[in-house]
């Protein structure tokens, strides 16, 4: 059970000290208080933790401080859709939404590799109008012989680059805790120029250690891929170690499946869930077309298949997409075959905006048909 209390409560308030007493009377049920700071106001959730079945909705309702009350289901208990529960979908980051009712475009290296590569990006990113990117410092490679990325030496520099060119947020995977110190001190010694969405890979999502320090720490939004050899249930629950331990700025991330069934891609392609995860949470969906498809493969029609599954992705709702660019993808020293080029960078933006009209368009016609 959760208690949504009234806005901007103080916990030095009489009516909040009433309330947690009355909580910490109930026979075999403790409390977990979390905060949600939002730009304008405090949003204070108890959670309630044990048999809460013999408790009446209506009766925790007249509780002083407590504004509404939410029956929490067994499954996804803090990110999960429940019965009643209108709480917010979105998050907001560094001048940036992302909810389940948005869409932002993370273009750029999935490796930082040179000055000169990431500032081309970054300009032809704020020439097209866009406040997003991805950038790899540390890189998890299946060979221990592959370049692992230049890591915290690359930080000051890539943030000072984003900074100049009025980027707002950087995708950017972390495999270590140490990892977080590390883009925090950097931040802080360039003067914090953009922000960090921290992403967790497919190869983390069971890391559970990590996932309860990552989800510790509420200053970073957290982008949270899929586990690519587990079931979309067991990488939502994986998604909640994060939220249970208090960070709920999620983007839950679909990547593809590792299955030879999808070949000749490199993953199963798997965006029909992204209506899935947007129906049994309150997670925002990511794509990640450049790891689902893994080549610069070209449709009959003369699209690229990139360009076809983010246009699926997107045209189901997705409300971010993770994508690989590159001024020079055979100089690339990670994932250089499928990274799209820099001049097909309109070309790209203009796809994702046709789709995303189509999806909206779509939302009107169920609004239409319903009446």
């Amino acid at each position: 059970m959760i208690l949504i209390l009234t806005q901007d409560i103080s916990h030095q308030s009489a009516e909040f000290r009433q309330l947690m007493d009355h909580l910490n009377a109930l026979p075999g049920i403790k409390s977990r208080i979390h905060n949600e700071k939002g730009e304008q106001q405090t949003l204070t959730e108890v959670y309630l933790i044990g048999n809460t079945a013999p408790l009446s909705i209506e009766d925790m309702q007249t509780l002083p401080g407590v504004e509404r009350v939410v029956r929490v289901s067994e499954e996804y208990r803090v990110l999960g859709r429940h019965k009643d529960d209108d709480r917010a979908t979105h998050f907001d980051y560094n001048g940036v939404r992302f909810g389940q009712d948005t869409l932002n475009v993370f273009a750029g290296l999935c490796a930082v590799d040179t000055p000169t590569h990431v500032e081309a990006m970054l300009k032809a990113l704020r020439d097209h109008g866009q406040v997003c990117t991805r950038m790899g410092a540390y890189k998890p490679r299946t060979s221990p012989y592959a370049f692992q990325g230049h890591g915290k030496n690359c930080l000051p520099w890539t943030f000072e680059l984003a900074g100049k060119y009025g980027i707002k947020v950087i995708a950017m995977e972390v495999t270590h805790e140490s990892h977080v110190d590390e883009i925090r001190a950097a931040l802080d010694q360039t003067g914090n120029p953009t922000g960090v969405m921290l992403q967790i890979g497919t190869r983390n999502t069971q890391n559970f250690e990590l996932l309860k320090i990552v989800g510790r720490q509420q200053e970073f939004p957290v982008l949270f891929k899929r586990g690519f050899g587990i079931t979309l249930d067991e990488s939502i629950n994986a998604a909640e170690y994060l939220a249970s331990e208090g960070n709920r700025k999620i983007v839950f991330g679909l990547r593809g499946m590792k299955t030879n069934m999808g070949d000749p891609h490199r993953n199963f392609v798997d965006f029909a869930h992204v209506p899935v995860v947007k129906r049994l949470t309150r997670m925002p969906v990511c794509i990640d077309p450049s790891h689902s498809v893994g080549a610069r493969s070209r449709a009959a029609d003369g699209l690229l298949d990139v360009f076809h599954v983010v246009a699926q992705g997107v045209v189901a709702g997705a409300n971010m997409i993770l994508v690989d660019f590159h001024p020079n993808p055979k100089a690339a020293l990670v994932d250089g075959p499928q990274a799209l080029l820099m001049e097909e960078l309109p070309h790209f933006l203009e796809d994702v905006q046709l789709a995303r009209e189509t999806y909206l368009k779509r939302q009107g016609l169920v609004a239409r048909y319903q009446k």
